[in-house]
């Protein structure tokens, strides 16, 4: 590790006892997969500076960055951009538990890479029905792919240069034809109230103005939960909540054995 690091010792996930040493030593092996997701994106850092537990921020401004990392000037704003293990360490170095890459590179925030469909299940819903709407959106949507958020949902992505090019319209589209398919289960409305017992597909995920959870980032849940790419044979296989669960010792061990399944 090239990178000067701190505090390694200081608990971020106080239930399990894992450090920010444990972090820094995630990121530092995950790296050859995460990197790719993040490369040319401006990033939205989420920190942790106490834990999950202590207060938190998105950070947009890419403050202190030395004169090796990358940056650029998007919105008004001057963002991290990682390029490489040394940067993502750097980032983690500030107790960044999760990353939040745009879905457009720097130099091109008209044009997103891909859309995302961010499956959220509602009060009395689980992942286990977000699976079901999840293969739903496979058969509507050219080359999808699956991973988990990491929290309670599932993120379907489809890459903007499958044969049809999805955009922010058509994912608001295909998310109205679901709660139409099924009213029962899927909502595409964000109010609370009509996502009680349903799965909000949140089609505003793509605005330019909003970033996503990357692929391997870790979240800021009770346990050092990780947003895992699946195949969809695993989506359909799923019957509890727990199958679609994997924290950072179940990543490395998958990457391992299956590299990266979000790999472009």
């Amino acid at each position: 590790m090239s990178v000067q690091v701190t505090s390694r010792d200081r608990v971020l996930w106080p239930d399990v006892g894992f450090t920010k040493g444990d972090l820094l030593d995630y990121y530092e092996r995950v790296a050859p997969a995460l990197v790719p997701h993040l490369a040319g994106r401006p990033l939205t850092l989420r920190r942790f500076p106490e834990g999950v537990e202590g207060p938190n921020w998105f950070q947009n401004e890419c403050r202190g960055a030395p004169p090796w990392l990358r940056t650029v000037s998007a919105r008004g704003q001057r963002f991290c951009v990682v390029d490489s293990a040394d940067a993502l360490l750097w980032v983690a170095n500030l107790a960044t538990i999760e990353l939040h890459p745009y879905l457009w590179r720097a130099g091109d925030e008209e044009r997103a890479t891909h859309v995302v469909f961010d499956l959220d299940p509602g009060e009395g819903a689980t992942v286990i029905d977000c699976c079901a709407v999840a293969l739903r959106i496979r058969e509507l949507v050219e080359g999808a792919r699956v991973k988990t958020s990491g929290l309670l949902g599932l993120h379907v992505l489809a890459p903007r240069n499958a044969p049809f090019t999805y955009t922010k319209a058509h994912a608001r589209e295909i998310a109205g034809r679901l709660a139409n398919e099924m009213p029962e289960r899927v909502t595409a409305r964000q109010a609370r109230v009509s996502r009680r017992g349903k799965v909000l597909v949140d089609w505003l995920q793509n605005d330019p103005t909003r970033s996503t959870a990357a692929a391997y980032s870790l979240r800021a849940a009770p346990w050092p939960l990780v947003s895992t790419p699946v195949t969809w044979e695993e989506v359909e296989r799923a019957q509890r909540p727990r199958d679609l669960i994997f924290d950072s010792a179940a990543v490395l061990e998958r990457l391992e054995r299956h590299g990266d399944l979000a790999a472009p």
